[in-house]
């Protein structure tokens, strides 16, 4: 099962900031653009952004020398005192209390390194299919800079929360760090005592961990690794960094952990073309009973409808698993799309993803298309198909919120 360990992160002195990383911290590099990061280095100079995204889009590799710029700033920060490495190895508690749909959570979290193993293994496990491009980006940086900026976010079954009851401690305490982040308070404590550290490595021993967020960057985490190993004659010391990978560690059975739908806009279409095209797999119905809703973007009407052919996916894809067949996004990118919709008009579809509803439906009348407004992954459906090997389609799950990069960073060297 999953192995993880303390580490001596690399951090902002907390001392200098007065324990606020609000204007330090930023979101993950992959949800932002040139805008957001000229808004996060306006709040300072000093925020992680400035060295964590130096190439955008970070869609494959830029140029050498915007690596070697975040690897001198890193240095530079280190030197002058904005950032300090922990003086021994700890645990980081990691809180986020947020609202959404009226309601208030608290998502409890911890942040550890894992070992690296291949997928083949089974202790960790994806769920989500991935490209080369991004990983270009986030291996180059890692090669400048020898270290590891964006956290992974990965799940664990805990239903009796043992790793809860064993931070419960040092929750109760105030935090080391607090940071706002778009309506997020982020909250950490680094937890060095082996009475708390020891019981929770031990409690991790026999988990697997589900990766939530950061496909991308676990595989760049694998080449990096065997990268270097070639370099050191095919294999690295056991205890040599690049060996295990930063993650923030949720369970999946703590209510903050929420999923939420991953909508999708379809370019230059109308519903009733959809509907036309999918008459074999979709039929109109009740909001109530609705799998999907259909947003028009030229005339503002929603149509909510059902699936009427998920039996289909048993002869389409009859090497996945059932909870893979069950889920809403393989049907709807497997069957509709893919089987229906494209080869009816003999070309494939543009789609356009966005998270909430409202942006997905602008994108609608941006595209002179259709939104489509689906219910979000059960984490059931997640856990089974990631056991049985299965890959769901690019971006079925939106764990919200989006983690905070910049409260701990991982040496590599």
């Amino acid at each position: 099962m999953a192995e993880i360990a303390p580490f001596s992160a690399i951090r902002y002195d907390y001392d200098r900031c007065g324990g606020d990383v609000s204007s330090v911290i930023a979101p993950p590099y992959d949800v932002l653009d040139q805008g957001d990061k000229d808004a996060l280095l306006g709040r300072s100079d000093r925020n992680v952004v400035g060295i964590d995204l130096p190439h955008i889009p970070p869609k494959s590799a830029g140029p050498a020398d915007c690596y070697d710029r975040s690897a001198a700033m890193l240095d530079a920060w280190l030197i002058d005192g904005t950032l300090t490495r922990e003086d021994k190895p700890a645990l980081y508690l990691y809180h986020q209390c947020f609202e959404h749909a009226g309601e208030q959570y608290t998502r409890r979290m911890f942040i550890a390194r894992v070992k690296l193993v291949p997928f083949s293994d089974g202790s960790v496990l994806p769920h989500e299919k991935t490209f080369g491009g991004p990983k270009e980006d986030r291996l180059a940086l890692m090669n400048a800079t020898k270290v590891q900026l964006s956290p992974i976010f990965g799940i664990f079954a805990d239903p009796k929360d043992a790793i809860g009851q064993a931070f419960s401690k040092t929750s109760s305490r105030s935090p080391d760090a607090t940071g706002k982040l778009d309506g997020v308070d982020n909250r950490l404590w680094i937890v060095g005592d082996s009475t708390t550290v020891d019981p929770v490595v031990a409690a991790m021993g026999d988990k697997k961990i589900y990766i939530a967020d950061g496909h991308h960057r676990y595989g760049t985490a694998l080449l990096y690794r065997d990268h270097l190993a070639e370099q050191n004659g095919g294999s690295l010391p056991d205890d040599h960094p690049a060996n295990w990978i930063m993650f923030v560690l949720a369970s999946m059975d703590d209510p903050g952990c929420l999923i939420l739908p991953y909508n999708r806009a379809i370019g230059q279409t109308d519903t009733a073309s959809l509907l036309s095209a999918w008459a074999d797999g979709v039929e109109t119905c009740g909001a109530d009973v609705a799998d999907v809703v259909l947003f028009d973007g030229a005339d503002g009407v929603e149509t909510p409808v059902r699936f009427t052919n998920r039996e289909a996916l048993a002869l389409l894809a009859p090497d996945e698993c059932d909870a893979w067949r069950r889920l809403d996004y393989a049907y709807l990118h497997r069957y509709l799309i893919d089987e229906l919709l494209s080869k009816k008009t003999g070309k494939e579809p543009k789609l356009h993803y966005a998270k909430s509803s409202e942006a997905v439906r602008e994108k609608a009348k941006e595209k002179n298309g259709v939104a489509l407004l689906l219910k979000a992954t059960p984490m059931e459906i997640l856990r089974s198909v990631s056991e049985a090997g299965g890959l769901m389609p690019q971006k079925s799950t939106y764990f919200f919120p989006k983690l905070a990069t910049g409260l701990a960073i991982n040496p590599l060297a």
